[in-house]
């Protein structure tokens, strides 16, 4: 269990709303509870809370914060530059409520498979599957971490019958097989242009357009990838019949995650 005891407390960045980075679809390990946010990445298990524009963190200190969340909450990234540039008024809107969205920049590992995962399902259900799929194969005490690829590998299909995934239990064992070995090299993907890694990650049974730009985009934090589902196809449908405006080029999978859910949202609240 993490030492709730150890503690780093920050000031947060412009333009960034954790709740909403951290509940907006993108992630699956999160939970709120008693006003904090409790989860884990790169095998470190946290409780986050924001508040009069602090940023407070229980089990984690300075090393922690500088080697492992920095970097997830994209801490470093100029968000209301990219806010400022969008001059369409739909990204207009979306971004004025939802601008605190961040792309975490998640371990693609975990991504590529939490999306392999979300495939035909709702949020409550992937994270059932995802909590039991480390619960059975992750280590350490606690919240435990995410199986790696290697230890997922040595496994059958019909070893995740624990986890209820269905169909999805091949597709995560041949990823696994894939990655494992090499044929799917991460470091690649990461380097080389979006095309190379969208043709790199189709190669795994089961993923598809859009499987693959979520792991791109939060995964690889390659900010041009653009996943569309059922939300995202309404959005185009009805707003953007030609394609996202010019000022969305190189940052479209940021202005898809305000879109998305500003109008999730909205849809919620007319049907109120």
């Amino acid at each position: 269990m993490t030492d709730i005891k150890k503690i780093y407390e920050t000031e947060a960045p412009v333009c960034f709303n954790l709740g909403l980075s951290l509940d907006c679809g993108q992630a699956f390990r999160w939970e709120y509870q008693d006003g904090r946010w409790h989860g884990a990445a790169f095998g470190k298990e946290v409780y986050i809370a924001q508040k009069d524009g602090r940023i407070t963190f229980w089990g984690a200190d300075s090393g922690d914060f500088e080697s492992v969340w920095r970097a997830y909450f994209d801490w470093d990234c100029d968000y209301k530059k990219i806010l400022d540039s969008y001059d369409d008024k739909y990204l207009i809107e979306a971004a004025k409520q939802y601008g605190g969205i961040r792309i975490l920049r998640q371990e693609p590992w975990e991504a590529l498979c939490s999306f392999i995962i979300s495939q035909n399902n709702n949020i409550p259900r992937i994270k059932g599957i995802i909590g039991r799929l480390c619960g059975c194969f992750g280590e350490g005490d606690g919240l435990k971490s995410f199986p790696s690829p290697e230890r997922l590998a040595v496994l059958s299909p019909d070893d995740l019958a624990p986890l209820r995934a269905g169909f999805r239990a091949k597709y995560i064992i041949d990823a696994a097989n894939k990655v494992a070995s090499g044929e799917i090299d991460f470091a690649q993907i990461d380097r080389m242009p979006i095309e190379y890694g969208r043709e790199q990650l189709k190669k795994i049974k089961g993923v598809g357009d859009k499987v693959a730009e979520c792991a791109l985009l939060y995964g690889f934090h390659k900010i041009e990838a653009f996943p569309v589902d059922v939300w995202v196809k309404r959005i185009m449908a009805e707003m953007y019949p030609g394609g996202l405006p010019e000022c969305a080029r190189g940052t479209e999978g940021i202005a898809q995650q305000y879109l998305f859910h500003w109008r999730r949202m909205k849809d919620r609240q007319d049907n109120k």
